[in-house]
């Protein structure tokens, strides 16, 4: 069978595709810009984890390609070393070492120099947590527990804030488990970040498409309070289902000051399943703790007037295909799925393991609490008005 051939890009295609993986354009939609098949855009995207390499440039004393074409020219004159150094400017041993690398004065050739000399430029720096082992161990330990690279830096920062060794950037850390070659993170370690990618994604890239239908009687999110929309006041959630399998499912609930997160194990994802199953779970907390909840347009919430009814708390509906205007349970959604990967049976958690997985998100630091826990920023409240 014949070798189909390999497909090279220019560095204008490189940009180009590296623009649009940004902008969150999928693999295929980027080969179809090439009328190529996706997987020679995979490969390049893949061998750098995702993240575009760093744009490389010449340093500023570097010999440069005009310079050498000018050597080989004064080569073919039969001048002298330190006559070519002259011409340009240089030092006398520049001159003789470019030989030296490049085949003498009989053999050398200017495009082919330079070429060699942009191959040998290429030496990746040393990352930081190559260099500190003992960094590199702590910053292992922490995602073994779910922390998110973000999450680590900003504890790090914490912990050893007179001590600059033992602090690294969270992109840092995603280069080290995303670009192997760096060699200071294993790859297995990727399975505990929240969304276990090979690849790292951009923002802008969602695979949620989900049908919604229009509910009854909604009252949309632009009618909510100004305090629920600034997080002023702590008491208004944010709610959605998380879906295992085909046949199971849990109500995530996040209270949007605080990131506190709770989960309601449901009997079903129909309407009354759903509703009946939030007002046992709301009744079990004091009336201060619940002022308004958001969802987004799923049926499962078309029963929201009865929820009202029976709890005395509003809800409010998200704008369609608008999952952002619900941000907090969007991300957390993102951090169960560490824990409840796709297709997993929901059904057999019971509902005080759904405790313990809340408690243990709870007890993470969370940047946008300045690394505080949604424990300790939801007990605070608990304690204020008890």
């Amino acid at each position: 069978m014949k070798q189909r051939p390999r497909i090279y890009y220019s560095e204008t295609q490189k940009a180009l595709m590296w623009d649009r993986w940004r902008k969150g354009d999928t693999i295929h939609e980027i080969a179809r810009l090439f009328d190529r098949g996706h997987s020679s855009v995979q490969r390049i995207l893949s061998d750098a984890g995702g993240i575009r390499p760093a744009q490389r440039h010449r340093a500023a004393r570097a010999l440069t390609f005009a310079e050498r074409e000018e050597i080989s020219r004064s080569l073919a004159l039969g001048l002298s070393i330190r006559a070519i150094a002259s011409r340009l400017n240089r030092a006398p041993s520049t001159i003789s070492r470019e030989l030296e690398r490049n085949g003498g004065r009989q053999s050398y050739r200017a495009s082919q120099a330079d070429a060699l000399a942009w191959e040998r430029a290429c030496r990746p720096k040393l990352c930081k947590l190559v260099r500190n082992r003992v960094l590199a161990r702590v910053v292992a330990g922490k995602l073994r527990l779910q922390w998110s690279p973000e999450q680590i830096a900003g504890w790090l920062k914490h912990v050893y804030a007179v001590n600059k060794d033992y602090q690294v950037s969270h992109e840092a850390i995603y280069r080290s488990l995303y670009i192997q070659a760096r060699g200071a993170l294993k790859k297995e370690l990727l399975e505990h970040l929240r969304r276990s990618r090979v690849m790292r994604r951009s923002r802008q890239y969602t695979m949620k498409t989900e049908g919604r239908t229009n509910i009854a009687d909604a009252v949309s999110i632009s009618e909510r309070p100004a305090t629920a929309e600034d997080r002023a006041i702590p008491g208004h959630w944010e709610g959605d289902l998380l879906f295992g399998d085909a046949n199971s499912q849990i109500a995530t609930l996040v209270e949007r000051q605080s990131r506190f997160v709770m989960l309601v194990k449901t009997a079903g994802k129909d309407s009354e399943a759903v509703v009946n199953a939030l007002i046992k779970h709301v009744r079990k907390l004091p009336q201060e703790l619940y002022k308004s909840l958001t969802w987004d347009r799923g049926t499962e919430m078309a029963g929201h007037k009865r929820f009202t009814v029976a709890t005395n708390i509003q809800v409010y509906f998200c704008d369609p295909q608008h999952p952002w205007q619900r941000g907090s349970n969007e991300n957390m959604n993102g951090l169960l799925r560490q824990y409840f990967p796709k297709g997993t049976n929901l059904s057999a958690y019971s509902q005080a393991k759904l405790n313990a997985v809340a408690r243990r998100l709870n007890e993470r630091p969370r940047k946008t609490l300045n690394f505080d826990t949604p424990a300790e920023r939801f007990h605070q409240y608990v304690a204020s008005t008890g």
